[in-house]
């Protein structure tokens, strides 16, 4: 008899029977500490101990896409398994197969026939292959094109498998409704309307169409009966997910065999990927953001990272300051305003300057925008503008060439396509890995009068003496970022007191 048995409960989760001794042995593997759970008020009362538990002692439960490592922990130890009960779904096709299945959707993109480029062909015929993936993809990669293939893919079985896509946006449930259209434009048999229903806000949840793309606000509180028909499940944009809220939708897919999550980036962190993993499936990097920059399918970058310096006095008045309190310090310090509205009119091209505090700071960065320009057009997107003005902004910022989009991290850094876009400014300090690229990915879609890109991403000097700041913490942390993932970039240090600051930086 073997060591340990893994059987299949349904399609979120697999049982591993063994004896109590490696139980806790795997109970104590799959455990990890979550970052900043100190502060956590259950931590600090003694009623959580601060630790992600993948595996439960109790239930003798564990994610699906984590069967490879219960499979390599018991390697490790030299524990014999029997995974004989378990029941794997995948179709099998070959790469020639798929190549001619590809070739019959007759792909197109702005009323013109398109090829899959052999990166997005193997992601999908990966996805198809072992039924579950999840796809690291940078920004401009494609994800949407692959999405649209696996879900012809499977709408093509029988009365065609039920299909769910789930997105963290009502801007992204119709940018991808609005790309399956355009893949589809020479199609005859197959279009978007027909086959596909849209949620968010007060749209029917219930539905006869075959695929569903939602929010997931509109389905998290949704009976676990609304879910059982899904065969098929893909999670855009699927960093998002280590959310409760989103792991409680793919825990009640309990028939949901397909699994596909999308990203350009995960964390960093070893909880974040095994979450994921064990939703979707084991991760498969599709390209990299420099070989596509390479291959000129993504505009050229240049990352400017300008560092402000401040005066001495004003250093050693604010060197005890708590994160939020420097944070608010900075977006709200005038003369750092006046340097980031002069650092946007100064540029030409379609602008798009990201900030994190709505009345703190994007409302005060547009008005002083507004009051110095007259003969550009001025967007400002926030959490609570509605879906067709961010719809629109995005479709009229792509017709014109001098705008200026003045946006939050959380409306712009995910998932908006602008081809158009030729500068970025990161007004706001960040310390998020994933924000981050993301919001460079908005800059490196190639359009018809674009293919170079600038970054300017501001950071903060306010060290006084030994201490450095947080936000300096912070720009040190994206700059070896931006080394790692291979970018062009330079470090400029200005002297924000400066009346002519533009002197200072040699563009």
């Amino acid at each position: 008899m073997a060591d340990i048995t893994i059987s299949k409960k349904d399609d979120v989760h697999i049982r591993v029977d063994c004896e109590p001794s490696i139980a806790q042995e795997l109970h104590s593997h799959f455990s990890f500490d979550i970052p900043g759970a100190k502060f956590h008020p259950m931590y600090r009362n003694k009623i959580w101990d601060g630790q992600l538990h993948l595996f439960s002692m109790f239930t003798k439960q564990i994610y699906v896409g984590l069967k490879p490592y219960v499979e390599h922990f018991a390697e490790v130890n030299e524990y014999t398994v029997d995974d004989s009960k378990y029941e794997q779904t995948a179709d099998k096709i070959s790469l020639e197969d798929l190549k001619d299945f590809i070739s019959d959707l007759k792909l197109t993109s702005r009323e013109k026939p398109i090829e899959v480029r052999e990166y997005q062909l193997n992601a999908i015929y990966q996805s198809i292959k072992d039924g579950r993936r999840l796809l690291l993809s940078p920004t401009g990669s494609g994800k949407s094109l692959i999405i649209y293939v696996l879900l012809r893919w499977h709408a093509q079985w029988g009365v065609s498998r039920k299909q769910l896509i789930i997105v963290p946006t009502t801007s992204l449930v119709e940018q991808l409704y609005s790309d399956f259209q355009d893949y589809s434009f020479l199609d005859e048999e197959w279009n978007a309307s027909d086959w596909c229903h849209r949620i968010y806000g007060t749209a029917e949840k219930s539905n006869t169409s075959r695929i569903t793309i939602s929010t997931w606000q509109s389905l998290y509180k949704l009976p676990k009966n609304y879910f059982k028909d899904f065969q098929a499940v893909y999670g855009d944009e699927c960093h998002l997910f280590k959310a409760k809220s989103l792991t409680q939708i793919m825990h009640k897919c309990v028939n949901s065999p397909f699994r596909i999550g999308t990203t350009g980036t995960l964390d960093g962190t070893k909880t974040h990927k095994l979450v994921l993993e064990g939703l979707f499936g084991p991760v498969y990097k599709t390209t990299t953001t420099k070989s596509l920059i390479d291959a000129k399918q993504l505009a050229d970058l240049k990352i400017y990272a300008i560092i402000l310096q401040y005066k001495d006095e004003l250093k050693k008045a604010n060197k005890d300051l708590k994160y939020q309190d420097e944070m608010d310090f900075l977006v709200q310090h005038e003369p750092r305003n006046k340097f980031i509205r002069n650092l946007t009119l100064d540029q030409k091209g379609n602008t798009l300057v990201l900030f994190q505090f709505v009345e703190k700071h994007g409302k005060i960065l547009h008005d002083m925008v507004l009051q110095k320009t007259n003969n550009r057009k001025v967007f400002f997107i926030y959490g609570g503008t509605d879906t067709e003005q961010r719809e629109n902004a995005r479709k009229i910022t792509e017709k014109e060439t001098n705008a200026i989009i003045i946006a939050s991290f959380g409306t712009f850094s995910t998932g908006i396509n602008i081809r158009n876009l030729h500068n970025i400014i990161f007004a706001s300090p960040s310390k998020s890995r994933i924000r981050n690229l993301q919001s460079i990915g908005r800059g490196l879609r190639v359009g018809d009068n674009k293919s170079k890109c600038k970054l300017y991403d501001i950071g903060d000097d306010m060290s006084w003496r030994s201490r450095k700041n947080y936000t300096l913490h912070h720009m040190v942390e994206r700059i070896k970022i931006y080394a790692d993932e291979e970018f062009d970039y330079s470090l400029i240090k200005v002297d924000i007191w400066l009346k002519k600051q533009k002197a200072t930086l040699n563009f």
